[in-house]
């Protein structure tokens, strides 16, 4: 089955500098009835490079027993040193796990051979089914999509999550998809054009908010009912940008705690809380206030 609809890259709660698996079980509980796809722990928005390896192994752990079988669960694991990469996969599969989220190599700024070799290797070496990330203005270096195409000759890489802040690589790749391939945007605020081009799904982080109508625009979309997933698109458009306006997870956090979902907006550095000026905004356009008092009614609606 092609990997699709809407899947949350989970974010890892924080208290005193602990995981706080409370907030933690809390979360999965609450977006397990939402109607999203699936769970991706441990990505970027998951702050996986300020874990421990413990915590890496933990935090598996800990998705799957308060997850209960309810979503697919796939796991971020990435990272610029190919062997190391493949040794930390070895630990996910230890866990009944989908699937992995993983990165194209940053910092060392493969070529394209490179990035090729990287997940030739990652594919041969596991079972699991492999979403590729490509995210440039993080990473330093672009998937191109040539390079796409040959990857998803792998039967276990199974999808793409495209970051690639090139509309016009995008379409390309929409227009004309591998042969049983998973196109979902990583980036928010593409969703809706992406469904409406042919894309499988998306990856969100604003779906920690208003997860069911997020849900919906891709339910109607798949129904043909192109105006009624317009319309629901256009109340989610507006708050999108925001959540991306400070380092991401920040503004979710901070959301979230205000909503009462997790108990402390904590990060860990080099992440810090965002400004009094974003919380005034996002006070003001998703109306916090008035949404903590009805418990947590905005992440349903």
């Amino acid at each position: 089955m092609p990997i699709s609809g809407v899947w949350l890259p989970i974010i890892t709660p924080f208290l005193e500098d602990k995981i706080d698996y409370k907030s933690y079980k809390r979360m999965i509980d609450h977006y397990a009835d939402t109607g999203i796809s699936g769970l991706i722990p441990l990505g970027t928005t998951g702050e996986i490079p300020v874990l421990s390896d413990y915590e890496f192994e933990e935090m598996i752990e800990k998705t799957l027993e308060y997850n209960k079988n309810r979503l697919p669960v796939y796991v971020g694991v990435g990272g610029n040193y190919t062997a190391k990469v493949i040794n930390k996969i070895k630990i996910a599969e230890k866990y009944k796990i989908q699937g992995i989220l993983s990165v194209c190599p940053y910092y060392n700024r493969p070529n394209q051979a490179g990035i090729y070799g990287h997940f030739k290797s990652i594919a041969e070496e596991t079972a699991l089914n492999i979403i590729i990330y490509n995210i440039p203005y993080r990473t330093g270096t672009n998937i191109e999509n040539e390079t796409i195409y040959k990857l998803a000759e792998f039967d276990n890489i199974a999808g793409l999550k495209d970051s690639c802040g090139d509309i016009k690589q995008t379409m390309a790749l929409l227009l004309n998809p591998p042969e049983y391939f998973s196109i979902l945007t990583g980036e928010d605020i593409l969703f809706y054009a992406t469904l409406i081009l042919g894309g499988q799904g998306g990856i969100l982080a604003s779906s920690h908010l208003k997860t069911e109508q997020f849900v919906d625009v891709y339910k109607k979309i798949k129904e043909n009912d192109h105006q009624a997933a317009f319309e629901t698109w256009k109340q989610l458009y507006n708050f999108i940008p925001l959540l991306f306006k400070e380092p991401n997870p920040a503004p979710v956090k901070y959301c979230l705690k205000e909503l009462g979902l997790i108990d402390s907006s904590e990060l860990r550095l080099p992440l810090t809380q965002i400004s009094e000026p974003l919380k005034e905004k996002l006070d003001r356009v998703l109306q916090l206030k008035d949404a903590k008092k009805r418990r947590i009614e905005l992440l349903k609606v």
